[in-house]
């Protein structure tokens, strides 16, 4: 196992508060576009801005887009939610068609959810006073001191009798009523 989650900071899991309960506000708040003009490696974010940039911010009124052109440098996304993530991710050599794509998960995530190790997998904010549920919640507590294999633990209850194990056990019920009739007589 790698200590490497050492260094991660720990939170619980989180969504925002009721988010698309009464009506849904996306969680990204702003995002930077940083390339080069010149440079082969920012060809990518070039034509996401020259073909698709304009149509995303009109889909997205919420969202302040930010275009930063520098020299001599790597294409970077940097993404910013209203909880105060900021979501660092370069774009080097990728294609118009895979931005396109990863701006959509930046506009869909509510923020760093894999800068987190997560404490725990699940998390309530009532939590229950009796322990987490197991299988052996509502089992009976006799099947703690049974010896096993036990007839009595071991037959399914589950499924439901059939119509010809109903005839065979009413046969035997008869069968054992005339044996009490002539024994009586």
């Amino acid at each position: 196992m790698s200590n490497k989650n050492l260094f991660l900071k720990s939170a619980f899991v989180r969504a925002p508060l009721q988010n698309g309960v009464g009506r849904y506000v996306c969680q990204l708040q702003r995002i930077v576009l940083k390339f080069c003009k010149s440079h082969g490696a920012s060809r990518g974010i070039r034509d996401f801005i020259e073909q698709d940039l304009v149509d995303f911010s009109r889909q997205n009124p919420g969202v302040v887009v930010y275009l930063k052109p520098r020299r001599h440098r790597g294409p970077v996304l940097v993404a910013e939610y209203l909880n105060g993530d900021r979501v660092w991710m370069s774009v080097h050599n990728k294609t118009h068609s895979e931005i396109t794509k990863w701006m959509e998960v930046l506009r869909t995530q509510q923020g760093d959810v894999a800068g987190a190790r997560l404490k725990k997998y699940q998390y309530t904010d009532y939590p229950s006073v009796q322990g987490p549920w197991t299988p052996f919640t509502f089992k009976d507590p006799e099947l703690n001191v049974a010896t096993l294999p036990d007839p009595k633990f071991g037959a399914n209850n589950r499924l439901s009798v059939s119509a010809t194990e109903k005839l065979r056990l009413m046969f035997e019920k008869q069968k054992i009523s005339e044996k009490d009739m002539k024994i009586g007589e």
